[in-house]
């Protein structure tokens, strides 16, 4: 696995992963299969979903902390200045051998580039909000949120999934 072949997936996962409609019922489902995948996996994971600043869903597992929180808080706050997933913005960062920071003046103590947030898209209007999840290693918290987004929408996840 490579950062180029990743930065590839998920902008195929990101030009993919999108709802030809979305409302507060389906968003729900969303953040209540997470929390299934999570338990079903044994993780412990802050999930939030947010709609134009809005609190659609969150649920704290047992296990997490406030620093999970915090950790979501960071990596929405990126993906919604950007409306690309946290993983892609980290990734982008590493290959370049630079920081949200210093590209943009970011500063870390509100953006984090770790694994877990992304947009959520839906046709015809763009990002409209974020699903966030904090508590594992980064690849997976991007990889939970992109197989539930898949599920939910009908993708493959063989077609999405990173390598």
């Amino acid at each position: 696995m490579s950062i180029e072949t990743d930065l590839a997936k998920i902008a195929e996962q990101e030009k993919r992963l999108r709802f030809a409609r979305l409302d507060y019922e389906m968003l729900w489902q969303l953040g209540a299969a997470i929390r299934t995948l999570a338990r079903e996996r044994g993780l412990a994971l802050a999930i939030d979903i947010r709609v134009a600043g809005e609190t659609i869903f969150y649920n704290a597992m047992p296990g997490t902390s406030p620093n999970n929180a915090d950790w979501a808080r960071r990596k929405r706050n990126t993906v919604d200045a950007l409306h690309t997933s946290s993983y892609a913005v980290g990734l982008a960062g590493e290959r370049d051998g630079t920081t949200l920071e210093q590209k943009s003046g970011r500063p870390q103590r509100d953006f984090a580039t770790h694994g877990g947030s992304f947009p959520l898209m839906v046709d015809g209007l763009g990002a409209i909000g974020t699903v966030t999840v904090s508590g594992a290693p980064q690849r997976i918290d991007h990889a939970i949120v992109v197989e539930a987004l898949a599920a939910m929408i009908g993708v493959p996840l063989a077609e999405v999934a990173l390598d």
